[in-house]
């Protein structure tokens, strides 16, 4: 415990040191493009603003979904904004052409870049604060209209104050620093990706462990657009590619989120919440299933039925949870003793273990029976088999005729 101190203050140290030189690193490298003297092309530019907008668009979507999944409001908060960062991308365009044909705009940097990413970044820092200090409403709604206002305020604020000055921010090409103003963005998201890798815990998704990554790239991509000479030139272009980068590495972790909880949704499902076997629901589609398979193929498959007896008795005198218990002890039974090719499922109170044979089903329920009743209980479980095709030629027959 005595060396828990040092080891935090070495390491925080190791890490200080290495974001100092990833920030110098991506510093020099805008001053090495910036001497390249390379302008790019305006309709690659526009192109790259549309898919900057596309994928802010498509995360803010996709976010909604994970949202109504899990309830998360801070994925719902940074994931709204980018769906109004979307939108300020896409009126950057209409701006970068009106500064691209007037020459003195040219060495002006664009204010819908400042606000867009002043917004982002804000909100990346305070995304926790927010969550934990605002009132919420209770209804989904009404915490994405509660959410899309305080961004919106926030965006009205920004752009304000951006305005309250006379002129946009300038460029100063002979500077060793010409966008001053990128510095401020790169401040904010570089605080960000701190809070953000503070705030998080263990059982962190994918969405919630890459938004420090997020915030770092955007924190170099401002790092590396300082060095920008004028509209167009490779250090503004390889800030845009980094933006962009960031987004793509968003909505790949939003998606791998979304397809974890599709997952999740269809285990629960077909899932019994109790013992964890196959439901009511699970089962009717198996037996169906093989019910139409045995129609054509005329082989016969058998259903063992099991009661655990004496479980009111166990409930009354030891209480329900001593019950669910017994329950769940008999479940892990069937599922150690079940073949893949068999589903174990729980038909109300009673478990049904269903399971394909080849007409020999009296001998596998015999088997069955004397395992499980060795395994679970000293007396006897109270059983009963069915065969189809004899049995009947739907599920409720099958069970009607048992």
């Amino acid at each position: 415990m005595r060396d828990d101190g040092p080891t935090l203050v070495r390491q925080v140290t190791r890490n200080a040191w290495l974001v100092l030189f990833a920030c110098a690193g991506f510093v020099v490298l805008g001053h090495f493009l910036r001497q390249l003297d390379i302008v790019v092309n305006p309709l690659a530019w526009s192109s790259a603003e549309i898919i900057s907008a596309l994928l802010c668009i498509t995360i803010a979507a996709n976010v909604l979904v994970r949202y109504y999944g899990t309830g998360n409001r801070v994925s719902l908060l940074l994931g709204l904004t980018f769906s109004i960062t979307g939108l300020i991308h896409l009126g950057a365009i209409f701006e970068f052409y009106h500064d691209f044909a007037n020459r003195s705009e040219q060495f002006r940097i664009p204010l819908s870049w400042m606000v867009g990413q002043t917004l982002l970044g804000l909100l990346f820092l305070t995304a926790y604060a927010i969550d934990k200090s605002l009132p919420w409403p209770r209804e989904p709604r009404g915490n994405i209209l509660a959410v899309l206002a305080t961004i919106v305020a926030t965006s009205c604020l920004i752009t304000i104050v951006y305005l309250i000055f006379p002129s946009k921010p300038p460029i100063n090409p002979n500077s060793a620093v010409p966008r001053v103003w990128d510095l401020l963005p790169a401040v904010i998201f570089l605080a960000a990706a701190f809070v953000l890798n503070r705030a998080g815990d263990g059982d962190r998704l994918a969405f919630d462990a890459v938004l420090v990554a997020v915030a770092g790239l955007n924190a170099a991509a401002h790092l590396m657009s300082s060095q920008s000479a004028r509209l167009l030139d490779a250090p503004a272009a390889g800030a845009e590619l980094i933006n962009t980068i960031s987004y793509m590495v968003l909505l790949g972790a939003t998606l791998l989120d979304n397809t974890h909880l599709f997952h999740q949704v269809r285990i629960l499902a077909i899932s019994d919440s109790l013992t964890g076997l196959a439901n009511y629901r699970r089962l009717i589609d198996v037996l169906q299933n093989e019910l139409e398979r045995s129609g054509r193929t005329n082989r016969a498959f058998s259903i063992l039925l099991m009661d655990l007896d004496g479980l009111k008795l166990i409930n009354d005198k030891h209480g329900h949870l001593t019950g669910s218990r017994a329950l769940c002890r008999v479940a892990g039974i069937l599922r150690l003793n079940c073949r893949s090719i068999d589903t174990a499922a729980r038909y109300g109170g009673d478990f049904l273990c269903f399971r394909q044979d080849d007409g020999k089903f009296v001998a596998a329920i015999a088997r069955s029976c004397a395992l499980w009743r060795r395994r679970i209980c000293h007396r006897p479980a109270g059983n009963k088999g069915s065969r189809r095709p004899a049995g009947g030629r739907a599920h409720s027959e099958l069970f009607g005729g048992g």
